[in-house]
């Protein structure tokens, strides 16, 4: 007589790069026979993938664990709260485990442990691409883990390790799978993307019968050469960035960079303990427009960090003037337990965070209304991501999904997620497009 097949259900918090640590985790599971569990209801154990980044991510990972135990009561807990065990077994004493950041076969030991396995591993029963928790049309590409920035007010080092970037064979072969399987568009993320390969000295590996070097520029080439959108998170902007702009001038490579500037102010930089040339970046953008026009730049900004005065909160706002991002998001400053910049002075009432929070949105809100409005008469290739009774919402190649604006194809019931197809933009706001086929 047959066992029943063990159900896993999962709650995966935070990035998209704990986003592809779950994705990890339930492919191995899925080699192995485990089902999973849509609800609460009928799962052999619960993993919850949390975020320990923020306190305030650290709060809603308490939550989750809290939901989980209430509702289903086995509960293995993972991912960079994890590193934080006693507050977790002091709150939840009756967890089944705890593990850190990317400690796949230690969680996948814990859920044998709690739900033993049905079988050994047995490939076949995993899609090529594995187990993902994206659309069929799109897929986050890790391309290396850790960081060696010090930043005053991250503590993703201490979590995640410093960097240990992958094989450029490993990422092109996985790349290829995804693509194989149907991917349209591929996300590539790490902590630091334009730093990867600095670890391995940028050794080469062989992909399809030649050399490939573990270095930004050559994995973005490579990449650009598999026929689907491609696109760039968490860039640096350092000087050899500039490499990759006449790729996105020739249509392999989306133009598109998500660049994490954090503030303008050369004070406040400092204090971050990130690069402080303002000047010269606001240079380079202008040669990255030259090159390449069409390119959209998304950003996010911290307001409220220690010693921000309101003499660098203008100089910011000014800043992004002239810098023109398409795309931005910002964070209120607050403390994290580890980083330095708990220790610093001037800390910023909550209300003036508030208050500086929502000028630099109003600020950038006229920003993007004046970039998105020299979109309009424009025809443009879009991504599809759903439709409904009403119209299609799709994404441009300057948008990425879930933190960007939308494409809305108003009446448009004939396209499928995943398509792409071509359309002239008749109409923009602040945050979004819409357009017509034909």
């Amino acid at each position: 007589m047959n066992r029943p097949v063990p159900k896993i259900g999962f709650v995966s918090l935070g990035c998209p790069k704990a986003l592809v640590d779950s994705e990890r985790i339930l492919t191995r599971l899925r080699a192995e026979g485990y089902a999973t569990a849509p609800s609460y209801d009928g799962a052999d154990v619960v993993v919850v993938n949390t975020c320990g980044f923020l306190d305030s991510a650290k709060q809603e990972s308490l939550e989750a664990i809290g939901e989980a135990m209430a509702e289903n009561g086995r509960v293995i807990v993972t991912g960079c709260f994890g590193v934080e065990e006693a507050r977790i077994r002091e709150r939840f004493p009756d967890v089944l485990a705890v593990t850190g950041p990317q400690q796949y076969e230690a969680v996948v030991g814990h859920v044998h442990a709690a739900a033993p396995q049905p079988h050994d591993p047995f490939l076949d029963l995993v899609p090529p691409a594995g187990i993902r928790l994206t659309p069929r049309h799109y897929a986050y590409l890790k391309i290396s883990e850790g960081c060696n920035n010090t930043c005053a007010f991250c503590i993703i080092p201490s979590l995640r390790g410093r960097l240990a970037s992958r094989p450029a064979a490993d990422v092109m072969r996985e790349a290829e799978r995804l693509a194989a399987a149907g991917v349209k568009e591929l996300l590539v993320i790490s902590q630091d993307t334009s730093a990867y390969g600095v670890d391995l000295r940028y050794a080469e590996s062989d992909w399809r019968g030649q050399p490939l070097k573990a270095r930004f520029f050559e994995l973005v080439e490579a990449l650009g050469s598999l026929g689907v959108w491609v696109r760039l998170h968490y860039v640096y902007p350092y000087p050899h960035v500039d490499a990759v702009l006449p790729l996105m001038a020739e249509g392999r490579v989306l133009p598109y960079l998500d660049i994490p500037f954090q503030h303008a102010s050369p004070r406040v930089l400092k204090a971050m303990r990130r690069p402080a040339a303002q000047e010269k970046t606001l240079e380079r953008l202008r040669r990255w427009r030259e090159i390449c026009p069409d390119l959209a730049l998304r950003s996010t900004f911290i307001v409220g960090f220690p010693g921000e005065t309101e003499e660098d909160f203008a100089f910011l706002l000014d800043w992004l003037k002239e810098a023109r991002l398409a795309r931005v998001g910002c964070f209120k400053y607050e403390d994290v337990a580890g980083a330095t910049a708990n220790d610093l002075p001037g800390q910023v009432p909550a209300e003036v965070k508030e208050e500086r929070y929502a000028r630099l949105m109003q600020t950038q809100q006229a920003v993007s209304r004046a970039v998105l409005a020299e979109r309009v008469g424009r025809t443009i290739e879009v991504i599809v991501d759903e439709v409904d009774a009403e119209g299609a919402f799709a994404r441009s190649a300057w948008d990425a999904p879930e933190i960007d604006g939308n494409v809305f194809l108003n009446g448009d019931t004939e396209v499928a997620p995943g398509d792409i197809v071509t359309v002239r933009i008749e109409h923009a706001d602040e945050y979004d497009l819409w357009g017509v086929r034909g």
